[in-house]
């Protein structure tokens, strides 16, 4: 059962102040096709394939997916909805990493069992 890594668009896009906040669902776009590449080769010491999924929220949604990365648009809070793919992963005893640098939200993924990891891991 592949690798489960779920990024949380909102928070990675915002860590670099490079003018997200006027195309939100562009820079959402160049985040998932920065990701296609951990796909296959793997993340911060975690060796591919894994199974991407980008999850988006507000004006960022409508991203569709690309092969390698699935798109989920949450249909409220991204937080909420990255804590539920968290959830569903350790009932099916699947290893889950969540990129973010929200300190809430690593908090209420560990209780899931899930692993975190900060935006810089999957941005240059």
């Amino acid at each position: 059962m592949l690798t489960l890594l779920v990024v949380d668009a909102a928070n990675v896009v915002g860590s670099v102040p490079d003018g997200w906040w006027r195309d939100r669902r562009g820079a959402a776009e160049r985040l998932r096709d920065r990701l296609v590449p951990y796909a296959s080769g793997g993340v911060a010491g975690h060796p591919g394939p894994l199974d991407v999924v980008l999850v988006v929220e507000g004006q960022a949604r409508g991203v569709e997916p690309v092969p390698g990365v699935r798109v989920d648009a949450a249909p409220g809070s991204g937080d909420d909805r990255i804590v539920e793919l968290a959830g569903e992963a350790a009932e099916a005893g699947r290893t889950c990493l969540v990129v973010t640098a929200d300190r809430e939200l690593r908090r209420r993924v560990a209780a899931h069992g899930a692993e975190s990891l900060g935006p810089r891991s999957v941005r240059p």
